[in-house]
């Protein structure tokens, strides 16, 4: 029962195919939305494909050694995280000054914003 268990390992390949869907997804979503939390929504999905391929690319990389495993991959992905976080909290302000201003988050009536 064990064996047929194992039969098929989850493998790199498995990785970066979850992660180019992830991608795509969110370069999808970016393109479609209209609506700017959607928008939002799409550069988060694009961060966790990038999170999923540095730990997945790390985490099978042969360098390290069993006593002093390599933890480049998941540094990076602390990184990327802290980064999204900030950039959602500051994407999140932008559009509740719009929304207080013009009543909508429609990126298509974002054209009359001027400095």
């Amino acid at each position: 029962m064990l064996a047929e268990l194992n039969l098929y390992p989850v493998g790199l390949p498995h990785y970066l195919v979850l992660g180019a869907l992830m991608m795509v997804s969110g370069i999808l979503c970016m393109l479609i939305k209209r609506n700017a939390i959607g928008i939002l929504m799409g550069v988060e999905l694009v961060l966790n494909a990038a999170n999923v391929n540095l730990v997945a690319f790390n985490h099978f990389s042969y360098a390290g050694s069993a006593a002093q495993p390599r933890l480049d991959g998941q540094v990076f992905a602390i990184f990327v995280i802290v980064l999204a976080a900030a950039e959602a909290a500051v994407a999140l302000a932008i559009f509740l000054n719009y929304y207080n201003n013009f009543s909508t988050i429609d990126v298509e009536r974002a054209r009359n914003l001027k400095g």
